[in-house]
């Protein structure tokens, strides 16, 4: 299982961190891996939404079929990953060290198939690659509230 985290401080409060990040169809505006986001039905917001992100890490492309499982507005965003590639992740937003900044945490556990190298490719993949993606994904997110 690839265990990965990665944090921010953001120049912005957690209601108006909340607000960039709420809108599950813009992450595609910070998160230079998600190629699209497609729901899957009408629901939009909240536990139960449920949607396909077609993503791409170098030429690997696939599609993660996802599921909001936790959702605290201003606090807590929580997903399943059901597709090729299962786990759980999340987003949390906590008050910063500095007055109106927030901190901002994304963590996942993820299930490399074997043809995506299995536990190697969790290392590999997920540990070394997805982190610095998604290390460069924050960055993206923290340029929006410059």
């Amino acid at each position: 299982m690839a265990r990965i985290t990665v944090s921010i401080e953001l120049p912005a409060t957690p209601a108006r961190v909340w607000e960039v990040v709420e809108p599950i169809e813009r992450h595609t505006e910070w998160m230079a891996d998600a190629v699209a986001i497609r729901f899957v039905n009408e629901q939009r917001r909240g536990v139960g939404t449920k949607f396909l992100c077609d993503t791409k890490v170098g030429p690997i492309r696939l599609t993660d079929h996802m599921e909001i499982t936790a959702w605290e507005p201003e606090r807590v965003m929580g997903v399943t990953h059901t597709g090729v590639v299962t786990g759980t992740g999340q987003f949390t937003i906590e008050p910063a060290a500095t007055a109106g900044h927030s901190k901002f945490t994304w963590s996942e556990e993820l299930h490399f198939p074997w043809w995506l190298g299995g536990a190697i490719g969790e290392v590999v993949g997920g540990s070394l690659v997805m982190k610095t993606i998604w290390r460069r994904n924050l960055k993206k997110l923290r340029a929006l509230f410059l």
